[in-house]
């Protein structure tokens, strides 16, 4: 029987994500294609089959400002080797966006139709901390993006990023409504997001007087180093009156985005949200000096990372995401058998080895077919130390046996 043992494990134990090619096997699963349509029900996000679900993954930062971000293969990379089932795009409105620049929103389309092309979900986020300051352009923008998208069920519609200090009952409820008619006529299904005041964090507000409709959840924002029990108790409040939350944007760091990063905190709070189910985007998939960045200055915007491009955040919100990263289910090759096997994400370092009860052929590709490493075994191999950071495909080849991996170099 063959056998991958890996050397030099770092935190976790190694394990592959992988797939097995025969006539048997079965492709993983997108997030799209296990969960399927979202909806809300009670205080939860639920999947096709009225189970709850939780989508992880990163956010874009401001459209204007990080344009270079808003590629396929940025989207492709935080898919597979981050493992995000939900990107968050950003567009901003002001400064220099929407507002000022019409085309700002061919980025936006960008990401969606790669994250449609990638299995995974996206949240369309208007991005302003005024939205109701030019009601007129939310409402052609929403009106644009539901009408074209009105029939995948990828999208979530986050139609006011951030709302200040502002009321609830007078100001932001009544920019929601009308955006929700608006997104409505075209796209009955797919779940908005609603902001609430201070930044986000008033959560309560919506809670006792919710906006009209269906498939409706608010937002909640926090950054770890800022925001703690307080707001986890603000959080549990409102879910227990009912309404459902998404935490579109979260920091490891204080709420400037710079400070001090806190590990800790950051666990409680993805402790937190695990419990309840809550959805989260980490803030954010980019290269700059703020604390909470997750790539260094100067890092290429398509993917391809190595771990030493990674800031601390990037470093700590990746091995969370990969962590939890959905089981594979994959049904085996072997002759006479139909057992399945559950391979997992993982990184390892240095080597790993490859022990096999036949002598075998083995290939390393990196994602675009490449091939990057190769050799013929006398029932063992000892490789991968040329192998850079990142993820490739490794495939061994022996008599009536195939087998391809994705395989994971930290």
């Amino acid at each position: 029987m063959l056998k991958i043992r890996v050397k030099s494990i770092s935190f976790f134990t190694i394990l592959f994500l992988g797939f097995l090619l025969s006539v048997k096997s079965t492709n993983a699963q997108t997030p799209v294609e296990k969960y399927g349509q979202l909806s809300v029900k009670g205080n939860r996000i639920v999947d096709k089959n009225g189970n709850p679900v939780q989508l992880r993954g990163m956010s874009l930062y401001w459209s204007q400002w990080k344009p270079a971000f808003y590629n396929a293969a940025c989207i492709k990379w935080l898919k597979d080797d981050w493992c995000v089932s939900v990107v968050r795009a950003a567009m901003a409105v002001n400064s220099g966006g929407l507002a000022t620049n019409p085309n700002e929103k061919q980025k936006i389309y960008t990401v969606i139709d790669a994250c449609i092309a990638n299995g995974i979900y996206v949240i369309v986020d208007y991005h302003d901390h005024n939205a109701n300051s030019n009601m007129a352009l939310a409402q052609s923008f929403f009106d644009e993006v539901s009408k074209k998208y009105s029939n995948v069920p990828n999208i979530l519609y986050e139609t006011w990023n951030e709302p200040l200090q502002v009321s609830w009952g007078s100001v932001i409820k009544p920019y929601h409504q009308t955006i929700v008619d608006v997104i409505r006529k075209n796209d009955p299904d797919n779940i908005i997001i609603c902001g609430t005041a201070n930044w986000s964090q008033k959560v309560g507000d919506p809670a006792s007087d919710p906006v009209a409709g269906k498939n409706i959840a608010y937002t909640l924002h926090y950054y770890a180093a800022s925001h703690k029990q307080w707001l986890r108790d603000v959080a549990t409040a409102a879910m227990n009156k009912g309404i459902a939350l998404f935490v579109t944007e979260y920091g490891t760091s204080e709420a400037s985005g710079n400070g001090v990063l806190d590990a800790m905190e950051s666990k409680l709070w993805w402790d937190f949200l695990e419990k309840n189910f809550i959805g989260h985007c980490n803030w954010s998939a980019a290269d700059l000096g703020e604390t909470s960045a997750a790539l260094k200055t100067g890092t290429g915007a398509t993917g391809n990372w190595p771990a030493s491009a990674l800031k601390p955040s990037g470093i700590l919100v990746r091995d969370y995401l990969r962590s939890k990263c959905n089981t594979t289910i994959v049904t085996s090759i072997e002759e006479n058998t139909s057992a399945t096997v559950k391979l997992f994400p993982n990184p390892f370092q240095n080597t790993f080895t490859i022990n096999s009860d036949v002598n075998f052929e083995y290939q390393i590709c990196n994602l675009s077919g490449v091939l990057i490493e190769k050799g013929d075994a006398f029932l063992s191999a000892e490789v991968g130390s040329n192998l850079e950071a990142g993820m490739y495909l490794l495939k061994i080849i022996c008599k009536e046996r195939n087998q391809i991996l994705k395989i994971y170099k930290q």
